[in-house]
């Protein structure tokens, strides 16, 4: 088969797996490896030091796949319907999870999607022998390859933008050593506009197009381990899982659609649940309510940690208080101290 017309089908067979746009990208990521290095060496990665484990395998997509000549990319929309998103972050007593973590983990979902437009490529050219599929997890660098491809432009926030679909979509790669015909990347539509710098509430977008893990939300309270710097901590509000405000106040995301994918649907009422019950999860609890789920990731240390802030960023209620009382007594020093924070800000309120 021609490569134009496998490149087509391709984009076909993408579509027929739920995949919502594909495009193909050459290997030449010079430009996105400069800025990974000068990132690197401010120190923005903060404790995920697998960013710079790898060397430049990350940015030379044939270093970590002998052969590659191309990248396909692809997006998936994510977006559940109904969650009112803007509507939990003004409810103090309310936990909000970023809206990519209330269903299935998408990591399996996508990659077993992906491995199957894998297998219809290798049949589809018996000349091929690669044709490997990555969801996070490989070092990638998933949105320059996906802007090469031409499935949108990297917003002020760093996130992938799409005329068409706004920001809330997962994306995916397949390497392959077919000379595919590559894609046309789309010209940048940020403008003059501010509005997700200008958001961030605790002032992670140090300027546009860098982003200081070290006071993201979704850094904190998913990667970071240890303790959260108090001076971050009020920032947090009651995000106790991710962090969306960089895609809630984008005017591009007038256009996001809900996702068709029920699996990425919220599970257990996360979109809706009080801090206090969830902070009343036992170990069991949070390994069978999160089986399945991205939330797994952060560990219930950590998803204590992260509520106990929340709680202390909420109303001094008798539920709040007591369910923070309850845990003084917890086997981890990191949440204890966590907790005591919370209890000291909520007498502060009272006091006021």
């Amino acid at each position: 088969m021609p490569f134009r017309e496998l490149a087509a089908q391709i984009r076909q067979w993408g579509q027929e797996l739920g995949f919502q746009q594909v495009g193909i990208a050459d290997t030449d990521l010079t430009h996105a490896e400069a800025q990974l290095h000068a990132w690197l060496e401010a120190g923005y990665h903060g404790g995920m030091e697998w960013m710079r484990a790898h060397g430049n395998k990350r940015s030379r997509p044939a270093e970590l796949e002998p052969g590659t000549l191309r990248v396909i990319s692809v997006r998936m929309d994510y977006l559940p319907p109904d969650t009112e998103p803007v509507q939990r972050l003004k409810q103090p007593e309310k936990a909000y999870i970023s809206r990519y973590a209330l269903g299935r983990d998408y990591h399996k979902l996508m990659r077993k999607r992906l491995a199957r437009l894998a297998e219809l490529i290798r049949q589809a050219a018996s000349e091929s022998g690669l044709a490997r599929a990555f969801v996070d997890s490989a070092p990638v660098l998933e949105k320059p390859l996906a802007a090469k491809a031409g499935l949108g432009w990297q917003g002020k926030h760093t996130l992938i933008l799409n005329r068409q679909a706004g920001s809330w979509f997962f994306l995916g790669e397949i390497y392959t050593d077919l000379p595919l015909p590559v894609d046309t990347p789309v010209t940048a539509h940020c403008g003059s506009c501010t509005a997700c710098i200008d958001i961030c509430p605790t002032a992670a977008i140090v300027a546009p197009y860098q982003l200081d893990a070290r006071r993201c939300i979704s850094y904190l309270t998913i990667e970071h381990q240890g303790d959260i710097p108090e001076p971050l901590r009020e920032g947090i509000g009651n995000r106790i899982f991710g962090c969306d405000d960089c895609q809630l106040v984008c005017p591009w995301n007038r256009y996001a659609r809900h996702t068709g994918e029920t699996d990425f649907h919220p599970r257990h009422q996360l979109d809706n649940s009080d801090l206090v019950t969830l902070f009343g999860w036992s170990e069991d609890e949070f390994l069978q309510y999160t089986a399945g789920s991205a939330i797994r990731r952060t560990g219930y240390h950590n998803w204590l940690r992260n509520i106990a802030v929340a709680l202390g960023n909420g109303p001094a209620s008798p539920a709040a208080l007591e369910a923070l009382r309850q845990r003084l007594t917890f086997p981890s020093d990191m949440v204890v101290r966590h907790v005591h924070w919370a209890l000291e800000q909520l007498a502060l309120q009272q006091r006021a």
